[in-house]
């Protein structure tokens, strides 16, 4: 298997990865064949899954520019992925310049990435770490010298809560960094669920058992449980809705949507 030069050495390429598959479903060129194939899997089972791609990064860039305008400029993203066109910083330091931008992940291919992506720009950096280990994140030096945690934050927990499994209890990792925020701060989640999906359970089932060959098998949660990520946060308004419907830019008629667009759900919360 030929390795691309940008495929960092000592990366298993055999493997499917969870990052460049969502890489490819965007239309990205860092991913693998291995990724394809696995992508190109799912997608018979669940043809909309570039749609909920595209849905989950449009809410990200509206939830970015939300919190700009709530006057939080700092950005913790976990689970950031490859950089795509469109990212954190780039929304956030359009809206304004002196935005600071944080990526978390801990697939190494992501992390290289998105250091030669920001590559001069001094409010951004790209930290290798994981988010079952929440502590690590907090302490980890290049993240505290950008980001000042004694001000508010803007956490992003986008489409990666539904990789971590309840045995690595993501519920107790999510509850030690929004303590970690000062009040002010803002958690940003979007999540699978079986709920809003157009197919039937057992035909989404077949897509979600796809990822059982990735080192990040996909976790669907309902509404219930997934709202309990933001305990002791409130619920910035429309709630946790699916992600077209929080603060959409234009009123367009949900006809006029791709269905695939309304699957899983998305929302912000603040700390008091």
């Amino acid at each position: 298997m030929e390795r691309p030069a940008w495929a960092p050495q000592g990366i298993d390429i055999s493997v499917p990865s969870v990052s460049r598959m969502y890489d490819f479903y965007l239309g990205g060129s860092h991913n693998f064949e291995v990724d394809r194939e696995a992508a190109r899997k799912a997608m018979e089972f669940m043809p909309g899954l570039p749609k909920v791609m595209q849905a989950n990064r449009a809410f990200m860039r509206r939830a970015v520019r939300y919190a700009v305008d709530e006057g939080v400029t700092q950005f913790l993203d976990i689970g950031s992925g490859i950089p795509t066109f469109g990212n954190v910083h780039e929304v956030a330091q359009a809206a304004d310049p002196e935005a600071r931008v944080a990526y978390v992940d801990h697939d190494p291919v992501a992390v290289a990435h998105s250091q030669a992506v920001l590559e001069g720009n001094e409010r951004a950096v790209a930290a290798a770490a994981d988010l079952r280990r929440p502590r690590e994140i907090v302490k980890n030096a290049e993240i505290s010298q950008l980001l000042d945690l004694g001000r508010p934050v803007a956490l992003l927990l986008v489409a990666v809560l539904h990789f971590v499994q309840d045995s690595d209890e993501p519920q107790a990792a999510v509850a030690e960094l929004r303590e970690a925020l000062a009040p002010g701060s803002l958690i940003v989640i979007t999540h699978a669920a079986y709920e809003g999906i157009p197919l039937s359970k057992e035909r989404a089932g077949a897509a979600v058992g796809i990822y059982e060959d990735t080192r990040s098998p996909l976790v669907m949660r309902s509404r219930d449980e997934i709202a309990r990520f933001f305990e002791g946060y409130e619920m910035v308004e429309p709630g946790l809705v699916a992600m077209p419907n929080w603060r959409p830019e234009a009123p367009t008629a949900p006809e006029q949507e791709d269905p695939f667009a309304f699957s899983g759900f998305g929302g912000v919360g603040r700390k008091a």
